[in-house]
C-alpha cells in the first residue's frame, strides 16, 4: 500500500510538471493517466462515495472559499446565483425528466439524483488554464463563485431525490420545502462556525495552532450542518467566504504565511489524488453495462450530455436577454454592480462548465438496493451517465479551454491590475507616514523616526513612479522598466549572497542549526514580498 501511495505521489508530480511545459490542464491530464491504469493489472481503488464527500470535498470547497472575495461575489452575485442555483435545478429536472422518459424502468427519483449528480461544474481545471490565460477578474470570479455554491444545490438536490427512492414517494412541493430547508439551515451553520472561529482567533495567536484551527475547521462545519440535518457544504462555503474575508484582521503575518502554504499543499495533492481516483474508475463502471441493450445505453447517454452540453450555452443567452430593470431588481441596487455578460464573456463560460470528483462522489451515494429488497433498477447505467459526463466535460472542454479562451481574446488588464495595487501601495505608505507623525509625543528617538520616514518616503517615490509608467501603458499590457527589472535581480542577489554565507557560518561550525533557520526565514518573507518571476 505505501508503494501505491508513493506512485501515485509520483504520477501527480510527473503531471503536473508535463501539463505546466505543455499548457494543458493537469486536471484532464490527470484523469487520462487514471484511466489508462484502471486498465492495467495491479491494485485500484474504488470510489467511497462517503470518503470523499465527507474528507476531499469539505477541504476543497473551504481553501477555495478562503480565497474568494465576498465583495466580488456580491458585486456578481446575480449571474453566481443565476448558475450555481437556478442552472443547476433546471438540468437536474430536464436530466431527471429525459432519462425517466427514454429509459423504461427507471424512476423519476433516481432519474432526478442523477440529473443532480452532473448538475455541478467542478471549475479546478478552468480556474488554472484561465488564470495562466489571464481572464479578466470577473470571470474569475464568476467561475469561481459557481464552484462554490453549485455543489451545495446540487447536494441538496440529491439528497432529497435519494429520500424519495427510500419512501417510495416523490413530491415537489415536499422536494423544495427540503431545499429551502437545507439551504437556509447550511447558511446559518456555516455563519456559526465563522463566528467560533473568530472568537477562537482572537484567543490564539501562535501560528502553528491558528493553522490547526483552519485546518479543522471545514470538517467542523461540514459535520455541524450533517448532525443538523442541512447542508454540510454549503455550510463549509459559507465559513470559508466569512472566514477569508475577516482573516487580515483577526491574524498575524506569520499565520497567514504557514496557512497559505499549507493549503496549496493540501489542494495539490487532494486535487491531484482525485482526478487520479475519477479515472480509476472507468473499468469498473464499463463492466456495469453488460446487461442493458446498446439502445438504451445510447439514449440514457444522449439525454445526459445533450442536457449538460447544450443547456449551459442556452442559459447564459436566455438570461442574458432579460429586461434590464429586472437585471438590476435580481442583481443588487446599483447599476455598475451587475453588468450583463458580452457573448464572449459567455462563451468562456460555457467552456468552463467542466464535472469532477463530487458528480461521481455523488452518484455513487444511490443504494444498491430500495427498500423492498429489490435491486435499484438502471443504477450501473445512472453511474455510466455520470462517469461519461465527466469525462468528455473534463477532459473534452478542460484540453480545448485554453484555445477557446485565447480565441475569445479576453485578457485581465495587467496594467490596470498593477497600477490600482500601487495606487494602494501609495496610499498605505502614506498612512504610515501620518502615523508617524502621531509617534513624536512618544518615547522614540528621533533617529528612529527619522530613519523610518526616510523608507516610507523611498517607497513612496518608488510607488508613484510606477502608477506614472502604468499609467502610460498601452493595451493592458505591463510596460517593462529595465532599471526596475535591475532592481529586483540586484534585490535577489543580495538575498542569495546573506543567505549562501549563513549556510557558510552554519557549516563552519559558527552559527547553531535553529538560528540559522530564524534567519533564514527573515531572507524568505523578504524574498517572498518581491514579485513572481
Amino acid at each position: 500500500m505505501l508503494a501505491f501511495v508513493l506512485a501515485t505521489l509520483v504520477v501527480v508530480v510527473s503531471v503536473h510538471l508535463l501539463a505546466n511545459r505543455w499548457g494543458l490542464p493537469a486536471a484532464a491530464l490527470l484523469t487520462v493517466a487514471g484511466i489508462a491504469y484502471s486498465f492495467l493489472p495491479g491494485p485500484n481503488i474504488q470510489l467511497d462515495p462517503e470518503l470523499v464527500l465527507t474528507f476531499v470535498i469539505p477541504p476543497l470547497l473551504y481553501s477555495a472559499a478562503l480565497h474568494s472575495s465576498v465583495l466580488a461575489l456580491r458585486k456578481n452575485l446575480r449571474i453566481v446565483l443565476s448558475l450555481s442555483v437556478g442552472l443547476v435545478l433546471a438540468t437536474a429536472l430536464l436530466i431527471g425528466t429525459g432519462v425517466h422518459l427514454v429509459v423504461p424502468g427507471i424512476g423519476l427519483a433516481a432519474a432526478i439524483a442523477l440529473g443532480a449528480a452532473v448538475a455541478p461544474p467542478d471549475p479546478v481545471a478552468a480556474l488554472s488554464i484561465g488564470r495562466r490565460a489571464g481572464l479578466p477578474a470577473k470571470l474569475i470570479t464568476l467561475i469561481e463563485g459557481e464552484g462554490l455554491l453549485n455543489d451545495a444545490t446540487a447536494l441538496t438536490i440529491l439528497t432529497v431525490a435519494i429520500a424519495a427512492l427510500q419512501g417510495g414517494d416523490f413530491s415537489a412541493a415536499h422536494a423544495g420545502g427540503e431545499f429551502l430547508l437545507a439551504a437556509v439551515g447550511g447558511l446559518v451553520a456555516g455563519i456559526a462556525v465563522a463566528a467560533l472561529v473568530r472568537m477562537l482567533t482572537t484567543w490564539v495567536r501562535a501560528p502553528l495552532l491558528v493553522n490547526s484551527i483552519s485546518l479543522a475547521t471545514p470538517f467542523a462545519a461540514y459535520l455541524l450542518g450533517e448532525e443538523l440535518h442541512v447542508s454540510g457544504v454549503l455550510a463549509v462555503v459559507v465559513a470559508g467566504l466569512l472566514i477569508g474575508h475577516q482573516t487580515p484582521r483577526l491574524t498575524s503575518g506569520s499565520s497567514r504565511l504557514q496557512t497559505n502554504a499549507v493549503w496549496r499543499l493540501v489542494d495539490f495533492l487532494l486535487e491531484g489524488f482525485v482526478f487520479l481516483l475519477i479515472g480509476q474508475q472507468a473499468l469498473g463502471v464499463v463492466r456495469g453495462l453488460g446487461v442493458y441493450p446498446v439502445t438504451t445505453v445510447v439514449l440514457a447517454a444522449a439525454v445526459t450530455l445533450g442536457v449538460v452540453l447544450l443547456l449551459r450555452p442556452l442559459w447564459l443567452l436566455l438570461t442574458q436577454l432579460l429586461p434590464r430593470r429586472l437585471h438590476l431588481r435580481l442583481g443588487g441596487a446599483d447599476p455598475h454592480d451587475d453588468v450583463p455578460l458580452t457573448a464572449r464573456e459567455a462563451l468562456v463560460l460555457t467552456w468552463s462548465g467542466t464535472r469532477g470528483v463530487i458528480t461521481l462522489a455523488a452518484i455513487f451515494t444511490l443504494p444498491l438496493a430500495l427498500p423492498d429488497g429489490s435491486a435499484l433498477p438502471g443504477r450501473n447505467l445512472l453511474l455510466f451517465c455520470a462517469f461519461l459526463a465527466v469525462l468528455v466535460t473534463l477532459v473534452g472542454q478542460g484540453l480545448t479551454f485554453a484555445p477557446v479562451v485565447r480565441a475569445a481574446g479576453l485578457r485581465a488588464d495587467a496594467a490596470d491590475a498593477a497600477r490600482i495595487r500601487n495606487q494602494a501601495r501609495t496610499a498605505a505608505a502614506e498612512a504610515a507616514l501620518v502615523s508617524l507623525d502621531e509617534l513624536e509625543d512618544d518615547e522614540v528617538s528621533h533617529a528612529v523616526l527619522e530613519g523610518l520616514r526616510a523608507g516610507l518616503r523611498h517607497r513612496l517615490e518608488r510607488y508613484r513612479r510606477r502608477v506614472e509608467l502604468f499609467d502610460g501603458a498601452e493595451d493592458g499590457v505591463l510596460p517593462v522598466s529595465p532599471s526596475y527589472e535591475a532592481a529586483l535581480r540586484a534585490r535577489r542577489v543580495v538575498i542569495d549572497a546573506q543567505r549562501e554565507e549563513l549556510l557558510r557560518w552554519r557549516d563552519d561550525g559558527r552559527l547553531p542549526e535553529a538560528s540559522l533557520r530564524m534567519l533564514e526565514r527573515e531572507l524568505d518573507a523578504e524574498e517572498e514580498m518581491l514579485p513572481r518571476r
